[in-house]
Parts: C-alpha cells; structure tokens; sequence
C-alpha cells in the first residue's frame, strides 16, 4: 500500500465506519479464465483482464492498481511486478499526492531541517517521492520476485463485514505466494523496514537513527492496513453511494 496516500485512507475510514453494515457482500462476476495457466502460456483473456484490472481507480482518480477480485488470478512474472511498480508509483495522480503531501509538510514545518521557501519545499517533494518509490519498489518489486511471492491485494468481496474486516487487515502480514499458496508477507514487512532505512539518506540528521526508522516503518505498515480496508471495501460504499444518488434522481 502506498505510504503517501495514508491522509486519503484515512478519512475513506472515517466514512466506511458510518456506512451500516453489510450481512452479505458479493463481487462483480469474475470473466471465466482457464483454470492454472503457466505465465508464459497466459492467453490474451487473462492478458486483458489484468490490463483492465491495473486501469482500476476509486472515483476515476486514485490508481488501484495492485487490486485483484480474482482469488484464483494467476501469479505475475518478475516483469510483470515490475510494470505493476512503475505505473503504480508514477502515476501523475500519484505525483499529484505526492506534492500535496509535500506542501502539508511545509505548511505544518515537517522537518524543519529542510529550510522553508522553494528550496524547502523542493526538499520535502522529493523525500516524500523517494519514500514513494522506494517502498514501492521494495514491496512491490524487488521482495515479490525474490521471495516468489505476489504483491498484489485479493479482495474477498463476500461474507460478514466482520469477517472481511479480518481478512484485510491480515493480507498487510499474510500473502498470496506464486505457488499458489499462503505464506507469511516478508515482501510487504521487509519492503516497509527496508524504505524506512533508506530515507535515513535524504532525511534531515534530527530526522535520522534506528529508533526514527523503526517508527516510520511501524506507521507504514499501519497505513497499509489502512490502505487494505479501503481497497476491500471501497465497491461497496461505491454501491452506496452511487446507487443511492440514482435512486434520489429517478424519485425526483
């Protein structure tokens, strides 16, 4: 999940707690697919299905580009993982909130290291894209491939709110592997330790030590948390609240 978007989840959250809850919940029909396709022999179908998947946004804006229906969805390639990094972490929307995220910091004194005026400012943008890149980089790339395991969120989509509350919050720790299994998310945890220890290169010196590093990756992890009950929840209060608007035109 991307760590510049966590302002953004949040306040999805917000909203999501005050939706009442769903007994049942249920996807959109997945398009049939063959049953274990191999990534070189992967047909056009399944081709299109991914390439309409990582052209996903929430409300047409924000990319939700790493989210998959399909529990069954075959795994990707390493070069797949590394397309699915790159559009995910230079997404103009992305750099849009980036920047954003950069001129709240200026704007609340973050790092006060960094200076003010657009010197300062150029600074907070391009630790905020850094911070970016690398935990996309790590957690969507570079862990995927190397521990064979996929970066992608599987949204469940049906059962009690309860019970996909649960599932979400373990998908941060627990993933699909390429195998086809479950296995513990060392991808996603090692990405957020391993972008933490690299922003100690870019961040001011009061902003720097193990302890600062430990905080920032532990919050990471918990956006992404954050992050994962958006993306699971986010057709149903899309439902909710499109649906309802219709429904309000139609009586009028």
């Amino acid at each position: 999940m991307i760590f510049s978007t966590r302002l953004f989840f949040l306040i999805i959250l917000v909203a999501l707690i005050c939706l009442p809850a769903y007994a049942q919940q249920t996807t959109a029909p997945a398009q049939p697919i063959p049953s274990s396709p191999s990534p070189q022999t992967r047909n056009e179908q399944e081709k299109e299905i991914e390439k309409k998947e990582q052209s996903q946004r929430a409300l047409g804006v924000l990319p939700q580009f790493t989210v998959t229906s399909r529990q069954d969805a075959p795994p990707l390639t390493s070069g797949e993982k590394f397309q699915l990094f790159r559009r995910q972490a230079f997404d103009p929307v992305t750099l849009g909130i980036v920047a954003v995220q950069a001129g709240l910091s200026q704007a609340e004194d973050e790092f006060p290291g960094y200076g003010q005026g657009a010197q300062g400012y150029g600074k907070r943008f391009g630790a905020s894209l850094a911070d970016e890149v690398s935990a996309g980089f790590f957690s969507n790339f570079m862990y995927p491939s190397l521990f064979k395991q996929d970066p992608r969120y599987f949204r469940l989509g049906e059962g009690t709110t309860g019970h996909r509350i649960l599932y979400s919050m373990k998908q941060e720790f627990v993933c699909h592997t390429d195998k086809g299994g479950r296995s513990f998310n060392w991808a996603n945890v090692m990405g957020a330790f391993s972008s933490g220890g690299l922003s100690n290169a870019y961040y001011p010196s009061d902003d720097r030590g193990f302890g600062l590093t430990m905080s920032r990756s532990s919050v990471a992890l918990a956006y992404g948390v954050a992050g994962g009950l958006f993306d699971e929840f986010w057709p149903d209060i899309h439902r909710k609240l499109f649906h309802s608007h219709a429904k309000n035109n139609s009586a009028q």
